[in-house]
């Protein structure tokens, strides 16, 4: 038996691929495995090619596999793309419909099934995916009925009628398989699961039930990939608790919505991706001078321009901090896993009201779509924090305005919604003084932006930076940020096995930028690899400008919109400790003289 199993579907957009994969990946949850999958989709509506892989296991996961085990096509194209991934003795469950042929040089065996006709003998050849998952599963030797419960579940609202259609196409898919293959294959066949309930979602329905959780009552925000799953998600949720989701114009409607409804005192949100987020910025400049809290999610996508809207990348992270003109206060965080989706969103909104300036929540596409299984979340850790918003001011007998933007102590003002009595005062996107009033005095610029700017000194967020530091001095210290945490995990532990001490970091904080924290891992390491998907080392750069260390740095860049794999962390720090080394050897011959 073994204790974890990849699995892959390929196909074109719009055949079923996504709904194979569902479906699939529910009814393994349902037995408690651990899962984590990718999906590679074509920025179209329909057609182009597409896969889901999935990772099963029984422990913990948080990254996808090098190899694979089972490859269901339902094209050739699927056949040619993906099969090179297989395994020695790899399997693939091909639709006969195509005539599917293995490429030269592979080992996998083929299992050829009549997908489609089964399903048109049944109907329809939509069904095909049902016919396709109940082979996948079979060969397994998983129990049908565990299977046939989650196509209930999935084609319920459809009527009784339906899902006995659908149970059948799984049925056939599996006895067809079985024949062929003489029954489920003893190699495929895993080990049990703990049978624990675990929550199995992607990031945008973490982040979008953080919203909730988090008191977000308004969502105002225009469709973007990858970020679009957010807004659908809330489309469902907020109306049950009250609020609404409002679909703009454009993205620039959308943050100076969500704006207006925070100065109005309703926790209100918007999400998109790196277009959507150029479009922001004069607004989150706005939110900045005004002191207007706002929370905007940015799921990172390939750039620039539209540029590969349904891939991984990095990118964004300069203009998170940068992107704004002139210079305000704001806060960025990268969750890394499914959970801090979810407790990050609520942080958010407390640090926007706590510190009154935009928070920004950066995740990356693999993060933003990948579903993954998490345990279930506490929601007794939920605090809401509002910050200095008040309900009452005292009536000021000389007639005088509020002061919205008293110049305090660390930097923060009371905070008042429109209403309250004797809270009026003046909002406006040009310098102001303390009760809002237009002003161009160069004392008073100085005064203010002193104030704006000074909040980034006294900001403090829940872990910055996640550590795993076994080694007082390793020999590579490796820094990520977003999804690329599970990943370098695992290529940590290939390396230790190898010799090769390593400790890892996690940057959770990218602005205010953690200096303090991640500095003395820093200075311990004898080398410090920086991984990210982008072109330009931006998570590295960040690191040298605010901590140092420049000669120690060495980047891992990918950015073909691909997630890195475990494999591909493991040669690039095993290359960099190997040149080091003979570096170190040939420094130490020219010391001596031996040379």
């Amino acid at each position: 038996m073994i204790s974890q199993l990849s699995w892959k579907i390929g196909g074109q957009q719009g055949e079923g691929v996504e709904s194979t994969d569902r479906i699939f990946s529910t009814a393994l949850n349902r037995l408690g495995y651990y899962l984590y999958g990718y999906r590679h989709f074509s920025s179209r509506i329909k057609g182009g090619h597409t896969n889901n892989k999935i990772r099963i296991s029984t422990s913990p996961i948080r990254a996808i596999s090098d190899d694979l085990d089972i490859l269901v096509a339902f094209d050739q194209e699927s056949i040619d793309l993906n099969a090179h991934e297989l395994c020695q003795d790899g399997v693939i469950v091909a639709d006969a419909k195509f005539n599917p042929t293995v490429p030269e040089g592979s080992s996998a065996k083929l299992f050829a099934v009549p997908i489609t006709a089964i399903a048109e003998e049944l109907g329809t050849s939509l069904m095909k995916n049902m016919v396709a998952s109940g082979a996948s599963w079979a060969l397994l030797g998983l129990p049908l009925e565990v299977f046939n419960k989650a196509v209930e579940e999935e084609f319920g609202r459809k009527g009784q009628a339906i899902v006995d259609k659908n149970v059948e196409a799984v049925k056939r898919g599996a006895e067809y398989v079985l024949e062929l293959a003489g029954g489920p294959l003893e190699r495929f066949k895993l080990e049990p699961a703990d049978g624990k309930e675990k929550l199995f979602m992607i990031g945008n329905d973490a982040i979008g039930l953080g919203a909730v959780a988090a008191g977000c009552r308004i969502m105002s925000a225009y469709p973007i990939t990858p970020a679009s799953e957010i807004m659908e998600y809330l489309i469902k949720k907020l109306p049950k608790f009250g609020g609404t989701v409002v679909q703009t114009e454009d993205e620039i409607a959308a943050i100076t919505m969500a704006i207006g409804a925070n100065y109005a005192g309703v926790r209100t949100m918007t999400a998109s991706a790196g277009p959507g987020l150029s479009l922001m910025m004069e607004a989150i400049g706005l939110a900045g001078m005004t002191e207007t809290p706002v929370v905007i999610v940015d799921t990172q996508r390939g750039g620039p321009s539209t540029g590969l809207p349904t891939k991984q990348e990095q990118s964004d992270i300069n203009a998170l901090i940068y992107g704004t003109h002139g210079e305000i206060p704001k806060i960025v965080l990268a969750p890394s896993s499914i959970e801090e989706c979810f407790y990050d969103t609520i942080q958010a909104f407390n640090l926007a009201e706590k510190y009154q300036v935009p928070v920004i929540l950066a995740t990356d596409l693999q993060l933003s779509l990948g579903k993954q299984s998490c345990e279930l979340l506490d929601y007794s850790k939920i605090v809401i924090d509002r910050g200095t918003l008040v309900d009452e001011v005292p009536e000021r007998e000389d007639g005088s305005l509020f002061k919205r933007y008293e110049l305090t102590e660390n930097g923060v003002s009371p905070r008042v919604i429109p209403g309250v009595k004797n809270g009026i005062h003046h909002v406006t996107g040009v310098e102001h003084d303390e009760s809002g009033r237009p002003s161009e005095s160069p004392v008073n610029r100085q005064k203010m932006m002193d104030k704006r700017l000074g909040k980034l000194d006294k900001i403090q967020v829940d872990n910055p930076i996640h550590v795993q530091a076994p080694h007082q001095n390793p020999d590579l210290l490796i820094v990520g940020m977003g999804s690329t945490g599970g990943t370098i995990d695992q290529a940590r532990e290939r390396l230790e096995d190898e010799g090769i001490t390593t400790n890892h970091i996690t940057v959770r904080l990218m602005h205010p930028f953690p200096v303090e924290e991640i500095q003395p891992y820093l200075e311990q390491a004898k080398q410090v690899v920086v991984l990210e998907n982008n072109a330009t080392g931006q998570l590295a750069g960040l690191i040298k400008l605010n901590a140092g260390y420049s000669d120690k740095l060495v980047n891992m860049l990918k950015y073909d919109g691909t997630p890195f794999l475990p494999s591909e962390v493991y040669s690039k720090c095993l290359d960099v400790h190997s040149q080091a080394a003979l570096e170190k050897q040939s420094g130490e011959l020219v010391k001596h003289g031996n040379f």
